[in-house]
């Protein structure tokens, strides 16, 4: 198994420009592939004003920042990126019908040494290890946001991942800074699977009027010592993502404790989605 020096990353999001920031910032030459030059301009403007914060916090020189940036060449093809990368990650928005067409394009114009891995929080490794040909070379490599910040990857074996791909992506998101998690293939995975059921019965709490967002929150803060409360965490994530997540698990396990809460779906379809629209169960 040869080592990974170039990185293909598509989707430059939120978690996609922080996936490309640490990779470069850790001497990875990366590739950032968009649909268009207008998102890969706004993705390199995210990574650069991270860096001048870290620059300005005195966690890194103003050369480690320029050399950073160097490492990133944005492109707007998916063949033109991913033909000599040793790992593409793909960071889109959670729904297998994109990543599944992605995923059979990266796979049609990888090289055939290349490890495919998919930055999903919840949707099948095995089922979109299955649209390829060399499922035995895909994996989950779940980030948290921000990247940049978050210690934490989940490394997500598939039915058919080998040995030697976990160990090599293990060892390689040790030298992003990262503390890999191996996990087996399940619906949400440890991370979703524990955090969602809680976010949603915060709302429920909300819907029978047990108690104000607020106070739901701080219960949580002062009570359990979460850093945000389970509210604040669900506007940051995006509840149209929360959402998404908690069908994946109702899905997947056909168990009702994993219904989504009506007043969740109600704000989804109300388009009150947290940060990113400026309110949720609060507003920004």
């Amino acid at each position: 198994m040869r080592d990974i020096k170039k990185v293909a990353v598509i989707g430059g999001g939120t978690m996609g420009n922080g996936i490309v920031h640490v990779f470069a910032q850790n001497g990875f030459d990366v590739k950032l592939i968009e649909t268009k030059q207008e998102f890969a301009d706004r993705a390199i403007n995210t990574i650069d004003k991270n860096l001048s914060r870290m620059v300005s916090k005195e966690k890194i020189s103003e050369s480690d920042k320029v050399a950073t940036l160097e490492r990133i060449q944005p492109l707007l093809s998916i063949p033109d990126g991913v033909k000599d990368a040793d790992l593409i990650v793909e960071a889109v928005p959670e729904s297998y019908d994109l990543k599944k067409k992605i995923f059979e394009q990266v796979d049609a114009n990888a090289p055939s040494h290349a490890i495919l891995a998919s930055n999903t929080s919840s949707i099948s490794i095995t089922k979109l290890a299955a649209v390829t040909k060399r499922p035995e070379k895909f994996i989950g490599m779940h980030f948290f946001n921000p990247v940049p910040v978050m210690k934490l990857v989940e490394v997500i074996n598939g039915l058919e991942t080998e040995q030697a791909v976990t160990d090599l992506i293990m060892d390689t998101s040790r030298k992003l800074g990262k503390v890999p998690v191996p996990a087996n293939d399940f619906p949400g995975f440890v991370s979703n699977r524990v955090l969602m059921p809680m976010i949603n019965e915060a709302i429920f709490c909300v819907h029978e009027g047990v108690a104000e967002p607020v106070h739901v929150d701080e219960v949580m803060k002062l009570g359990m010592a979460h850093p945000m409360g389970p509210l604040r965490l669900a506007d940051f994530i995006g509840l149209d993502v929360c959402l998404d997540i908690l069908h994946v698990l109702y899905d997947g396990f056909k168990d009702p404790k994993y219904r989504p809460c009506p007043l969740l779906v109600k704000m989804v379809d109300a388009g009150k989605l947290g940060d990113k629209t400026g309110e949720g169960f609060f507003k920004y």
